[in-house]
Order: structure tokens, then C-alpha cells, then sequence
């Protein structure tokens, strides 16, 4: 009998350890765990169909191929890189189409320049002949005019626009200059923050081209140190205004190619503003600017005539904290136009005549828009995802403009996502759970019923029932203050409520994130599944200041940027460590960029209740940071220092009791390497031991070869020695 039950005992535990295959950063960071896609997806909008970038691995060619929206099934492909010399060696890096959808703008050989910002080669082809019709070389953001004639773009700061019959070309500016004007090209910090490129705009006549001149020549400038393998470092340099300093000087032009004369334009009585925003309506003499003032709490949707250079302020907007820039701006046949506004304390749809009247409030509810899809004219039919069922989910519904006749047309709970058909018939709904990988399929905007399974990740699935993983467990956290927070746990497989578990937290909190949501696991949850079967407890909690909670909840931490949010995350940590099965005495938490000022200043601040940090590319004082981003919820140091200095980690050195990591690379363009070294020599003069690691020219995502193993390897070995 005894016998029996050890031999027993050991087929268990050697099932058990059979059963939980472990997981490795090598596998995580080399792309083991990552979920199919559907690449490159764009509906045409001529016809009820939809494009995607595929790739024979076999002949290692690349096909933009054509399907319908209705059977799914492939309908032709468009163009093959294998039968083009100019395409096979670089293949296709993206592609857009002219509005008759008979040309295509491929790019390939493309060379990042910021996060959002490149250069490329461009080749024309043209469908209809089915050959290579002209080549732009390294030129930025080539943009066909809507009667498809012309194609503008930028280039070395200047634009200019390519007659395609002629193949002639027209320079519109003459001025750009590194570090001093750029024309029709954002500036880094409004590529970062106001998150677009392209600063210039077709009228629909296709007879002139607005755009915006920035002058930074006044800007301070930032250089970096490039060390590559070199014997003498290079330095790369570019215009950065921080929190506080001089702005790039902004103005709007209209070009005029009846004459090819360039008129500047008097937006109104403003200083020190910005430009968010700029898009043609419906009426081919009249373009749309969106002018924020510097605290970015006003708001102006301006109308320009550009016949007669008169600019009307149609709609204001104003927050006592600050006003969101997005693209959810869309003009009706009439010009009167869709607009998106947090002005009842939640962020909603709105429409506008076009004189700027409010006709109604399409959403309402104490719940946020949190996507715009779109306006089918024939049905006078709204698309939009929301929160509506919980903050930590996402459904897709569809409302008529009167605001009546709403239809939800997800049914899964989780992250649902929809891209629509041209014509509204159908959507291709992206579906995911922290339990269910992405999936796709094809729905009926009627009623949301599925039609077809387009992609699905059950080979992933399959693959992860090896490893026998946890559960991501989320709950709403209570603090002792009264603080409702919404919150995940990931225990080990094998937890044992009888035992004390060391936990790692981990968060972003920077205003209106989500990193609490019902959705699939990215490569960090991966990690943290990986620690959790080493042993540890995983745990994320918003904060006040994140967002989808409404308004109020995310801008309670105005000019207090690291205040409120620290002190949730401390708190936080507080229930969670008096939890039976928990270890008070062995927490830490981990953040990348805000996260990163954020898990410094919760080990300074919270030294008494965080054993260890990690803080990657951490921002330590926010008078190092840009000044659209700070300003924004700081207004400037020069008025608010208090706000500043009171918060900012590299000011609470001295607290530092437990383990601290500290990481960065030099190359960052975002959050400067400045904000480490700030932090290592005040920690230095505090007499305080820590770690760091300095990741040569690695930029704000440090990767690169085998950077992110490397890196990941060496946070998880700090956590196992040091918590």
C-alpha cells in the first residue's frame, strides 16, 4: 500500500512537471508567443473590399491581394514584387491608393527618423497598365491629390508636388532648413504628442495645398552622442523644447497652383499656440484648423476661406484641465460635421452644423467613446466602440445621428475592434480576452451576426497548453482612502493559499492609460506569466489620473503629475500585501517611461513598503520633458515649480532604502538619457547604493539584435536575487 501511493506521488509530480513547460525570455523575445495577424489591412472605398499585404515565403515575394468583404475570398492580386526589378530586392513596406484606386504609392527602403516619422523610396504603379509609372526617392509623406493628377510630399524640409502625366516638378517652398523651418512636416515634439506627420492637406478640387510652416529656429536644441563602432562618437542633433522653453513658431499657408503663389494666413489675435490639427471640408474653399493656446485648456475649430484668407472660429472648446486633440472629426455632405468632446464629463459624439450650432448629442451615458469608426450617409448611421459594459472592456455598437436606435454589435466579452466595409455592410471584427487570443471575423453591420471565421490563433493556443499557464484574475482594489481601482493578479499555477508569495507590480499610470483591460497577452504578460512560475505574484493596478473612467477621474491629477498616482500604487500595495498569502515584506514594482517615474518614485516615496524597483527610461524630473506633453497637465515650471519639483523623483533620492534598477538608452529621443544620469548623480551625492545599466544607442524601446533578451534576462535575475 505504501508502495503504491509514492509511486503514485511520483507519476504526479513528474506529470506536473512535464505538464508546465517553462517559459524563456529567449522564446518571449524572439517572438515564440506572437498571435497571427491580418497585415496591412485597408478598405478600398470604391468598392466592398479590402486589401492585405501577404508574403510568399516560398518565392520571398510580397502580393498586395484583393478579397471581398462578403465571401472573404481572394478576388485577383493587385501586384506581385517578384515581377518587378525596382520591388524584389526591398519588397513593400506600405502602400496607400489613389481616390479612383487605379494607382498606387508603394514604399519601400524605409529609414525611421522619429517615432512615427520616415523616409522612403516610392515607386507609382499604376494599375491600369499594370506597370512602374514614376519613383520619388527618400521623400516624406507623398500624398495623391483627390483627382489623382498630382502627388505632394516633403522633402529635406521643403514641398513639393509631381505631375504624374508630365512627370514635372513643382517646388511650393524654399525656406526648409535642419534645425530652423520645416514645411509641411511636424516638428519632433508635435510628431510625438499631437501623434501625426503630415502637415499638409489637399483641397477636394485638387486646386490647392494647405500646410503648416514650423520655425524652430528659436528652440533649444538637444544633441545625443552616437558611439556605433567608430573611433570618434558622432552627435546627432535636433530641435527639443522642453517644459517651459521657446516653442517652434507656427503659421498656416494655402497654395494656390492656379498662379503657384503661396498665401500666408492670419488665424486671429493668438500667441504662443498650436497648431493640432488641420483638414479640408467638404466645400473645396474651405479648410479646417483646430488652434490650441499653450496650457492647452481652449480650444478653437476654425473655419479659413481661402478665397478671401477670413478665418471664423466655429466652435470653442474649454476644460478646466485640458482639451484632447483627435482625428474624430468628420465633415457630412453639408459641412456640417461629427465632433468628439468630454464636455459632459465623459467623452461623447456630437454633431455640429456647419455654421458650428450644436445639433445633438448623438452618445450619452456615464461611460466613454473610446473609438470613432465612422458615418454611413445613406442609413445616417454612427460607428463607435465603447465602454459602455465595463471600462475594462471594448464592444462595437452602431447609433443612429439622432441618437436613437442604438445596436451593439459585438456579442464576445473582452476587446472588440471592427474595421467596416466601404459601403457599412460589414465589419471585420477583432475579438480578444486575456484568455482567448485575437481572432477575426466577418460580421453583419445589421445586426453584428457572424459570418466567417477569417483568422484564428488556435495554433497558439494549442502551443500554450503546454506551458500551463494562470489566470489573469481582474478585481476592483479598495485603498484605505476609499479609492475604487480597477486591478489583475496573475498567481502561480501551482498557488497555495497557505503560503506567503512575493509580488511584482507593475503599471503606466500616465493620464488617461489602460493597462487593466480584458484583452490578449502582450510580450510583458508573457514575461510575467514566466516570473509567476518562478514563484511570483503579478500585480497591475490603475490609478487615479488613467483613463475611460470618466473625466474626473483622469484629470484629478492636473499639476500634479506623480502625486495622486504614486500614492494609489503605494496604497495599492498596502491592501495587497495584506493579503494571508502575501509577503508585505517582499513587494516591488517595475515601469517603463512614466511607468518608470512612477516605480522610482513609489520606492523613494513608499520606501517602508517596496523592497525593490525597476525604472526603465524613466522620466526623473518633468523639467526635463517636452513641453506640449508636460505642459499639458503641468502648465509650465515657470508657473507651477511646486508641481514639479514636489513630484519628481530625482528630488526624493535621499528616501531610497530598498533595491534599485535603474536603465536607459543613449540614443533616446524621447525621454532623454539626461533623466538617468540627473537621477544616478543625485543618487550618488545621497550616498545611496543602486544599479544601473546603459544601453548604448539604443533609442526609447531598447531593441535592437538581441538588446530586449539581454535586457529582460537581466531584470529577471535582479528580481530573483533582490525581492
Amino acid at each position: 500500500m505504501k508502495i503504491t501511493k509514492i509511486i503514485t506521488l511520483f507519476l504526479l509530480t513528474t506529470f506536473s512537471v512535464v505538464a508546465q513547460k517553462k517559459i524563456s525570455v529567449e522564446e518571449i523575445y524572439t517572438g515564440a508567443f506572437r498571435a497571427k495577424g491580418m497585415d496591412a489591412l485597408q478598405s478600398m472605398k470604391n468598392t466592398n473590399q479590402y486589401t492585405v499585404l501577404n508574403t510568399d515565403r516560398t518565392t520571398k515575394s510580397q502580393q498586395i491581394d484583393l478579397y471581398d468583404f462578403a465571401t472573404l475570398k481572394k478576388v485577383s492580386t493587385l501586384i506581385d514584387t517578384k515581377n518587378f526589378k525596382e520591388l524584389s530586392e526591398n519588397g513593400i513596406d506600405s502602400y496607400v491608393f489613389s481616390n479612383d484606386e487605379k494607382q498606387i504609392l508603394i514604399a519601400n527602403n524605409s529609414n525611421q527618423i522619429f517615432r512615427h516619422s520616415f523616409t522612403a523610396d516610392y515607386f507609382l504603379y499604376d494599375m491600369v497598365s499594370q506597370k512602374i509609372a514614376g519613383f520619388l526617392g527618400q521623400v516624406q509623406e507623398p500624398t495623391f491629390s483627390p483627382d489623382g493628377t498630382k502627388i505632394a510630399y516633403a522633402k529635406a524640409n521643403d514641398l513639393y508636388i509631381y505631375d504624374i502625366a508630365s512627370r514635372n516638378t513643382t517646388r511650393v517652398t524654399n525656406d526648409g532648413a535642419k534645425n530652423a523651418i520645416i514645411n509641411g512636416i511636424t516638428d519632433w515634439v508635435y510628431e510625438e504628442e499631437f501623434a501625426f506627420v503630415r502637415a499638409f492637406d489637399w483641397s477636394m478640387d485638387s486646386k490647392k495645398l494647405a500646410y503648416i510652416r514650423f520655425d524652430e529656429s528659436e528652440v533649444p536644441q538637444f544633441s545625443m552622442d552616437m558611439y556605433k563602432k567608430d573611433l570618434y562618437p558622432t552627435s546627432d542633433t535636433f530641435k527639443y523644447p522642453k517644459a517651459g522653453e521657446k516653442n517652434a513658431l507656427v503659421s498656416l499657408h494655402i497654395y494656390n497652383l492656379n498662379g503657384n503663389i503661396s498665401q500666408p494666413i492670419n488665424l486671429g489675435n493668438y500667441s504662443d499656440f498650436y497648431i493640432a490639427r488641420m483638414k479640408w471640408t467638404n466645400d473645396a474653399n474651405l479648410v479646417s484648423v483646430q488652434v490650441l493656446n499653450r496650457h492647452q485648456d481652449n480650444l478653437d475649430l476654425i473655419f479659413v476661406d481661402a478665397t478671401t484668407a477670413n478665418a471664423k472660429v466655429v466652435l470653442n472648446e474649454k476644460d478646466k484641465a485640458y482639451v484632447d486633440v483627435t482625428d474624430n472629426l468628420t465633415f457630412l455632405k453639408d459641412n456640417s460635421f461629427i465632433w468628439t468632446s468630454e464636455k459632459d464629463g465623459y467623452n461623447h459624439i456630437y454633431l455640429y452644423d456647419k455654421n458650428g450650432k450644436l445639433k445633438n448629442q448623438v452618445t450619452k451615458g456615464n461611460w466613454e467613446v473610446t473609438s470613432y469608426y465612422g458615418f454611413d450617409e445613406k442609413t445616417k448611421t454612427v460607428f463607435y466602440q465603447s465602454v459602455e459594459n465595463g471600462s475594462i472592456l471594448r464592444d462595437v455598437y452602431k447609433i443612429s445621428l439622432d441618437g436613437k436606435k442604438k445596436v451593439k454589435l459585438s456579442s464576445q466579452v473582452g476587446t472588440n475592434a471592427a474595421t467596416f466595409s466601404p459601403d457599412f455592410t460589414y465589419f471585420i471584427n477583432t475579438y480578444s480576452s486575456a484568455t482567448v487570443p485575437p481572432t477575426y471575423t466577418l460580421n453583419s453591420s445589421k445586426d453584428g451576426k457572424q459570418a466567417q471565421e477569417i483568422v484564428n490563433n488556435t495554433a497558439l493556443v494549442d502551443k500554450l497548453k503546454k506551458y500551463d499557464l494562470p489566470a489573469k484574475e481582474f478585481f476592483e482594489l479598495t485603498t484605505e482612502k476609499g479609492h475604487k481601482l480597477n486591478a489583475w493578479m496573475i498567481k502561480p499555477k501551482d498557488f497555495d493559499a497557505t503560503k506567503k508569495y512575493p509580488v511584482f507590480m507593475y503599471q503606466y499610470s500616465g493620464p488617461g492609460s489602460q493597462e487593466v483591460a480584458n484583452n490578449w497577452l502582450d510580450t510583458n504578460d508573457m514575461w510575467f506569466m514566466m516570473l509567476s512560475q518562478q514563484g511570483y505574484i503579478i500585480a497591475c493596478v490603475d490609478g487615479r489620473g488613467t483613463g475611460y473612467k470618466g473625466a474626473a477621474f483622469k484629470k484629478c491629477t492636473q499639476k500634479e503629475l506623480g502625486k495622486f498616482e504614486v500614492e494609489d500604487q503605494i496604497d495599492a500595495a498596502k491592501v495587497i500585501g495584506n493579503y494571508a498569502y502575501v509577503d508585505k515584506s517582499r513587494i516591488g514594482i517595475f515601469g517603463w517611461s512614466y511607468g518608470g517615474f512612477m516605480s522610482s518614485n513609489c520606492l523613494f516615496k513608499g520606501a517602508d513598503v517596496f523592497k525593490m524597483a525597476i525604472a526603465v527610461a524613466p522620466v526623473t524630473n518633468w523639467r526635463f520633458y517636452d513641453s506640449i506633453y508636460t505642459e499639458r497637465y503641468m502648465t509650465t515650471p515657470q508657473e507651477n515649480a511646486s508641481g514639479y519639483d514636489e513630484n519628481s523623483p530625482i528630488n526624493h533620492v535621499s528616501k531610497l532604502k530598498g533595491n534599485f534598477l535603474l536603465i536607459h538608452g543613449t540614443a533616446d529621443d524621447n525621454v532623454h538619457v539626461q533623466n538617468s544620469m540627473q537621477m544616478i548623480e543625485a543618487l550618488v551625492q545621497a550616498n545611496k547604493q543602486f544599479d544601473w545599466a546603459i544601453y548604448p544607442d539604443k533609442n526609447h524601446g531598447i531593441y535592437g539584435g538581441k538588446t530586449r533578451i539581454q535586457l529582460f534576462n537581466k531584470m529577471t535575475n535582479y528580481i530573483k536575487e533582490k525581492l
